[in-house]
């Protein structure tokens, strides 16, 4: 199958004031191992993406989307901020640890990372970034053409450690994460609006669609067989997206939820397409749309509290740079969904990763 190809559209430098301003609009439990499939092994993860899952990555960039300062890690391991754009640990955390892998998962641009680390999996996630080439422009992050060229660096270093065969049943047997889409939808898209003035919200998705599926198409073509495939979340409820656009009562955003809802809709499609024409592959769609809006509506069945602010700051509006050493946190972050205004808790993320590995870790095999 030939990748699908789309057209880029000029784009224009913004100005520091510019990257100040849309950096408020960005997206974009260690108890019991799951149980995996009699005869199953899974030698690493390895995961893509952006600040849902980067652990690292943006902190020797020259970007202003990054999260190596306090208050951001505020619960890790003795108060450390790593990069990691929450209080403690992210989805990747949570699944390398719930796989049986390691405690941590690391970026593979750490520089102090142990070359043992590549064979149990990297994230090559860089907070900011998109499906959509303007989206990392903007934010000057890493886009995914980026994150496939450490891939293949991280094959070559794999090889040279363990060997061809050995390397390619390391690729054919770990779970491959896709993350990426909250960028696009809510900043590129509707905030900043640059994409606006070229598409509208389908053909919009569409084009995001078409760069994922060339991604997962490039991957499977240097040995990924499981990989699995994030949805958007409900964006609109968001609680940076109800300040900038749910009116005065800070609603849920009715028209950035439908953007998420049909962009779900077209990729849990070309995902079924994908799965059903890369031979031994097996190609998921993760919906975390619905999760994520079960708790935000019904916080209290999952012991939440508050939902629609996060911890940081006036819980409005503060992301990244504008949750910084000098904005006042809540006391108790466990009973927030959302740690800045943007990203959740640990808490929010422990309850969503315990859904998505009950519901479709058996998919993969």
């Amino acid at each position: 199958m030939q990748p699908i190809k789309f057209t880029l559209f000029p784009f224009t430098r913004f100005s520091l004031n510019v990257f100040l301003i849309s950096l408020v609009f960005l997206g974009d439990h260690g108890g019991a191992r799951i149980t995996l499939p009699k005869n199953v092994s899974v030698p690493a993860l390895i995961i893509f993406g952006d600040s849902i899952v980067d652990q690292g990555a943006n902190n020797n960039l020259n970007t202003l989307i990054k999260a190596n300062f306090a208050p951001y890690g505020r619960d890790f391991v003795s108060g450390k901020p790593t990069g990691r754009f929450t209080n403690n640990n992210t989805p990747a955390d949570f699944m390398v640890k719930e796989l049986g892998l390691k405690d941590l998962m690391p970026a593979y641009l750490d520089p102090s990372l142990d070359d043992n680390e590549l064979l149990t999996g990297v994230s090559f996630a860089s907070g900011g970034t998109g499906y959509d080439p303007e989206t990392p422009k903007i934010a000057s992050v890493l886009s995914f053409p980026d994150q496939l060229s450490q891939f293949k660096e991280y094959i070559k270093k794999v090889k040279g450690m363990v060997g061809e065969e050995r390397t390619q049943y390391i690729l054919a047997n770990s779970i491959f994460l896709v993350v990426a889409s909250s960028n696009d939808i809510a900043n590129t898209y509707f905030t900043i609006g640059i994409q606006r003035l070229h598409y509208d919200v389908s053909s919009y998705a569409d084009m995001m669609i078409s760069s994922a599926l060339n991604f997962i198409q490039d991957i499977y073509k240097l040995g990924a067989r499981r990989i699995g495939v994030f949805s958007a979340p409900p964006l609109g409820c968001v609680p940076s997206q109800r300040t900038l656009a749910g009116g005065k009562t800070r609603e849920c955003v009715v028209e950035y939820n439908q953007a998420s809802q049909l962009y779900n809709s077209k990729l849990q499609t070309a995902m079924q397409y994908l799965g059903s024409t890369l031979e031994q592959s097996r190609v998921i769609y993760i919906d975390i749309y619905n999760p994520l809006l079960d708790i935000i509506v019904n916080p209290s069945k999952y012991g939440v509290e508050v939902v629609d602010k996060g911890c940081c700051g006036t819980g409005d509006i503060e992301v990244a740079v504008l949750c910084n050493k000098y904005s006042p946190t809540c006391d108790d972050d466990s009973k927030y969904l959302f740690w800045d205004s943007f990203h959740p808790t640990n808490k929010g993320y422990s309850i969503l990763i315990d859904q998505v590995l009950g519901k479709y870790v058996n998919d993969f095999f």
